[in-house]
């Protein structure tokens, strides 16, 4: 699929013509949440994500633990990526932006790969090195993906509802909670395996299944 360029716009087949990034700065926020976002797709990403970081760590402080600061600002920052991305993902500016002609696979696989770190930094901070949940963990969010990713099109969606269904049942019935992160896992999934892996638009025409 080839991407044509009109003046300061882009052309995709799913979503049809659509804004390229800005010059300086504000190019940087476009190519994290999209391009051409509304205010109301940025007050509905960024409030909810601000809230989260501030209420999160307010609620790790009503356990009994004696909290590290560091421990306290992972816990802030894992709330506002999270709730930020799945709210982010799911608007239509970045649906657009995340799926646009050039972006295929490898470039999801990448994304979703790229949030082993988030697993990796709970494992060790909050489950005193528990490499059993972070090779479990990783291993199921990488398998799922792919299976998401290698899908026909018109699978995917009850494909990756499925699997974060799967992902749910094993946390809370197989994992033992992590203390203060309870939400961590439900959250995480959602952003990357529904959020941000599945496309707006169902596929139009017989070729796309």
């Amino acid at each position: 699929m080839q991407v044509e360029r009109h003046q300061n716009l882009e052309f995709s087949p799913f979503y049809g013509e659509f804004p390229v990034p800005r010059s300086g700065w504000t190019g940087v926020i476009d190519r994290f949440i999209g391009p051409g976002a509304t205010p109301a797709e940025l007050g509905l990403q960024l409030l909810p994500a601000i809230a989260a970081a501030i209420i999160a760590p307010l609620y790790a402080l009503t356990l009994p633990h004696a909290w590290t600061t560091l421990q306290l600002g992972i816990i802030a920052f894992l709330g506002l990526d999270c709730v930020g991305g799945i709210l982010t993902n799911a608007t239509i500016t970045a649906k657009r932006w995340y799926h646009r002609p050039s972006q295929g696979w490898q470039q999801h696989f990448g994304f979703v790969s790229f949030h082993i770190v988030h697993i990796f930094v709970v494992a060790m901070l909050f489950r005193g090195n528990d490499w059993g949940f972070f090779f479990l963990v990783s291993s199921y969010l990488l398998v799922a993906a792919i299976a998401i990713l290698r899908s026909p099109l018109y699978l995917q969606r009850p494909i990756a509802l499925g699997l974060y269904g799967l992902a749910l049942l094993g946390d809370f019935y197989w994992l033992s909670p992590t203390s203060g992160l309870e939400w961590f896992l439900p959250f995480l999934m959602l952003k990357l395996l529904v959020s941000h892996l599945l496309p707006e638009t169902p596929p139009s025409s017989e070729s796309d299944r």
